[in-house]
């Protein structure tokens, strides 16, 4: 663990780096902590993510931002007290968008190899950045978040996960089915999770179930250029199998 203090000048800055033992990473997980706490916030995903992908490395970064409050020490990715939040996020987003690109940079990835992950604010970060800057990232996991409004548009080329409990008090839970139900009619690539009993936490099986996506989820798109690969393939054994007929 690399424990760190953030600050908007320096792209590369976070409180946890887990890379391959040997080896250059195939992947690029960056994980984004809820407003109020820091990089540390990730960990059990962060492990989890080590765990099933050890070649990749899995980044926890700190927000920009410090609370205003002198009594509480923590970071926001930007400012949820604003009178005109989407103006916040909105200002926020250059930067952001800088420090992901560095990191992708940093390893030599490109934007479908680089995946977002995110608790709360940072999922709410995380879902509204794909959005706004094209080929930014190739997965999102949102996890206990929600878009601020009801979405325009589809990110082109994203997987979108929504991880949600159905307790969860502080993101209710038809926010996150209004945006995803829009966003498939949006044409996006989407899942959408909301379990039982779980509250607005980073909760062991909201986890569980982002990984179960990650490995199992084949993005619309693929599937597209599977059945057209495997018409057009079907169209040449015909081809050959008529010209070896005899006549």
């Amino acid at each position: 663990m690399n424990p760190s203090r953030p600050s908007p000048d320096i792209p590369l800055q976070h409180s946890l780096a887990l890379l391959p033992e040997q080896g250059a990473p195939d992947l690029l997980f960056l994980l984004l902590h809820g407003d109020g706490a820091d990089g540390r916030q990730m960990e059990p995903l962060a492990l989890a993510l080590r765990r099933e992908y050890p070649q990749a490395a899995v980044v926890a970064l700190d927000a920009p931002l410090a609370l205003p409050s002198q009594n509480v020490a923590g970071w926001r990715w930007f400012d949820a007290d604003a009178a005109d939040q989407g103006a916040a996020l909105q200002a926020a987003l250059p930067g952001f968008v800088a420090r992901v690109r560095a990191w992708g940079a940093l390893f030599g990835l490109p934007w479908p190899r680089v995946a977002l992950a995110g608790f709360s604010q940072g999922g709410q970060m995380a879902l509204e950045a794909v959005v706004a800057e094209p080929h930014l990232a190739g997965r999102v996991l949102a996890i206990a978040a929600a878009p601020l409004a009801r979405p325009q548009a589809a990110p082109e080329g994203v997987c979108l996960h929504l991880l949600h409990g159905l307790d969860d008090a502080e993101v209710p839970k038809q926010h996150v089915l209004d945006a995803a139900r829009t966003w498939v009619g949006l044409g996006a690539d989407l899942t959408a999770d909301l379990l039982p009993g779980v509250g607005h936490e980073l909760h062991a099986q909201l986890i569980e179930r982002g990984i179960h996506q990650l490995r199992h989820f084949i993005p619309a798109h693929l599937w597209r250029e599977a059945v057209q690969q495997a018409a057009e393939m079907d169209a040449a054994d015909r081809e050959l199998m008529s010209r070896g007929r005899p006549h």
